[in-house]
């Protein structure tokens, strides 16, 4: 059953029943499923051919998650788009989708995307009357769901394309779990962009349940909008959590109202958990793992009702448990021959088929596929790139085996802000670290050997070309890098240099790193 056939499927059982909450609006799920139709009809109506993929440009809208139904509605996949992002990577991203429609929010400049149709998801326009008459939706689990672009190391986005297939596996395992019925009241924290929104979505549309968007203001209050909207479930990543801790609002029984608080997107320590069960002593808590080439999330661990008798890990992580049925899963060593530790591969109805460009499947899987494979076989293993070992049969997560890291529940590829800061004028060689800041929250800061060029000014000029969360808190010139005994660059030192008081060097780097200036 493919997606939009599970939210219809819900309209016509629970069809009176709250769909979405936002922004003081309700709207059940027959309302929804009539908006999601007529902007569909419109769609059609509007576009003499309409592409596989369609462009999804809003965020926290009507608009959006209407858009979202529709394009689903249609047969086609989604490729949601930020309209906070660069517009720079926003039109490199539909390209390489081949995307040639664009649903946008109304305001929407469409003037902005030369070649690309836009058409306005105007919700006003929506009400009364019956949606005109849509062709038969048809049941094609090899179709594909959604685009998402990930951080690549090369310096330019990855798509990710999923199948309808790949997602209701996912959809179907975890349908029982976590909850999730009629009344259900669920967070919807995740950007579209993310790929953990589909969760919030369709896992709870497909339950009968009630999606409830927070404004980026109630993100940083989670205990406020918990109780103010009844909750009953929360999904985000961890680092809210910190957030919220660091600011004094995660009192004691501060959120009775949850029965599950489910965590992606970034290593879950035990010291956050407790904080977040002490606020929540009702709710059962999880932590899920799992990259966005494997649909969502691939595994989990439901904690210990008593905090007593969680896991102990050397790391203070929470163990990430075991996959979900029907998927295998190996650890191997650099050599790629099974062991107790080492890299963690997972293949089954869940892995993704290949990266939209071919050429970003060379060292992801295991073994490697053939150059001519247009979709990698499904025995082949996918290489999570995470370092991972097994207790008494569990997974504990250990750290990344190559330079990806998580920024707020962001995948962030250092090589792609390193490639960025590279094409700054002045700058010839830059590094990209990550320290860790108070509340055990990541940050970015960067080092570039970039003689008279002003760190405040190459900052800004990212800003201008990569998202929010890749732009690094602080950037620092050099005159050289420091390195090794092999003259590789030593990004411990790098570190070291960074965290070293106002930025400066210290004793043993000074020579290595002589006039470095911070950005402040």
């Amino acid at each position: 059953m493919m997606l939009y056939q599970r939210f219809d499927a819900a309209a016509t059982r629970d069809g009176s029943l709250t769909a979405l909450e936002i922004d003081g609006t309700r709207l059940s799920y027959r309302q929804l499923a009539d908006m999601a139709e007529a902007l569909a009809a419109q769609v059609l109506a509007e576009s003499p051919v309409v592409p596989r993929r369609i462009g999804l440009l809003a965020a926290r809208s009507v608009s959006a998650y209407v858009g979202y139904l529709a394009i689903q509605r249609l047969g086609r996949s989604v490729v949601p788009l930020n309209p906070a992002f660069p517009e720079a990577r926003t039109r490199y991203m539909l390209r390489a989708a081949d995307a040639g429609l664009v649903l946008a929010a109304p305001g929407t400049d469409a003037g902005r995307y030369d070649g690309v149709q836009v058409v306005i998801a105007d919700p006003t326009t929506f009400g009364g009357g019956s949606p005109a008459t849509l062709p038969p939706l048809l049941d094609e689990p090899e179709a594909e769901a959604y685009l998402l672009f990930t951080s690549g190391s090369t310096g330019a986005p990855k798509g990710v394309p999923i199948r309808q297939a790949h997602i209701c596996a996912y959809l179907d395992t975890i349908q029982d779990k976590y909850g999730l019925a009629s009344g259900a009241r669920c967070s919807q924290c995740f950007d579209l962009t993310f790929d953990l929104s589909v969760f919030d979505l369709f896992a709870v549309w497909s339950a009968g349940g009630t999606v409830v968007v927070p404004t980026r203001n109630d993100l940083l209050r989670p205990v406020r909008f918990v109780t103010d909207r009844s909750l009953t479930h929360w999904f985000s990543v961890p680092s809210v959590i910190s957030t919220a801790h660091a600011g004094g609002r995660l009192l004691p029984g501060s959120m009775p109202s949850l029965r599950f608080s489910l965590f992606c997107g970034e290593p879950l320590t035990r010291q956050q958990a407790r904080a977040w069960k002490d606020a929540a002593p009702r709710s059962s808590l999880v932590n899920l793992y799992g990259p966005t080439e494997l649909t969502l999330t691939c595994s989990d661990y439901v904690l210990p009702a008593d905090p007593d008798d969680w896991p102990v890990t050397a790391n203070g992580v929470l163990p990430i448990g075991v996959p979900h049925p029907g998927l295998d899963h190996v650890v191997l060593d650099e050599l790629g021959q099974p062991a107790t530790e080492g890299e963690l591969c997972v293949r089954g109805p869940q892995r993704f088929d290949g990266y939209l460009d071919p050429e970003a499947n060379h060292g992801r899987f295991h073994p490697a596929p053939a150059a001519t494979d247009s979709d990698v076989p499904p025995e082949h293993w996918y290489r999570t790139g995470d370092r991972v070992t097994t207790v008494d049969g569990t997974l504990i997560f250990l750290g990344r085996a190559d330079q990806q890291v998580k920024v707020n529940g962001y995948r962030v590829e250092l090589g792609e802000v390193e490639a960025a800061l590279r094409t700054l004028p002045g700058v010839t060689e830059a590094v990209v670290v990550t320290v860790e800041e108070n509340g055990g929250a990541l940050a970015l800061h960067a080092v570039c050997v970039a003689p008279g060029s002003d760190p405040a000014d190459l900052r800004a000029e990212l800003v201008r070309h990569l998202p929010g969360y890749m732009v690094p808190r602080r950037v620092m010139t050099v005159d050289r890098l420091p390195t090794n005994a092999n003259d590789k660059v030593d990004r411990r030192a790098v570190a070291d240099l960074v965290r070293s008081p106002l930025g400066r060097p210290s004793a043993e780097l000074a020579g290595a790193t002589s006039g470095a200036r911070p950005e402040r």
